[in-house]
């Protein structure tokens, strides 16, 4: 049962896990003048550091092809480590996958641009993101998997 009494929910940190940069095919690729296709993927994980304390991540492949060369593909995680109490099971559920990765994906966001436009392109701004949508979806997929 939760301390209603005593809910706690702060952020202690936000980082920079990890980012990595690929351009296998330049300099050849950088002179094609077609459009290239772009694929984003965006993905959510969490653990559980110490009582109470909680790493979000947030992570992005942003891969572009021209002609099935790839263009170039970035991957980023940005983190957060959140001390959460005082919540029950649900509302728990609920910071970590909705409420934390809100926080974490605008600092994702800046540095997938960053990256892509110090890369030589245009930056590549990630969409806007309904959490909420996406644990429903995978909180309805985990259900059929465990029928």
């Amino acid at each position: 049962m939760a301390d209603d009494a005593n809910p706690t929910f702060a952020i202690q940190r936000m980082y920079l896990k990890g980012a990595s940069l690929e351009q296998p095919n330049a300099p050849a690729i950088l002179l094609e003048q077609e459009t290239p296709s772009v694929d984003i993927q965006v993905g959510v994980a969490q653990q559980n550091l110490a009582p109470a304390i909680y790493e979000v991540v947030v992570s992005a492949t942003v891969h572009a092809k021209v002609n099935d060369k790839t263009l170039f593909l970035v991957e980023c995680e940005h983190a957060g480590i959140f001390e959460i109490a005082g919540f029950d099971d649900e509302q728990l559920r609920g910071a970590l996958t909705v409420g934390c990765p809100q926080i974490v994906y605008p600092y994702l966001r800046s540095q997938v641009a960053d990256l892509t436009q110090r890369a030589g392109f245009a930056p590549v701004h990630l969409s806007e993101i309904s959490f909420q949508a996406m644990a429903e979806q995978a909180q309805a997929d985990g259900a059929v998997e465990a029928s």
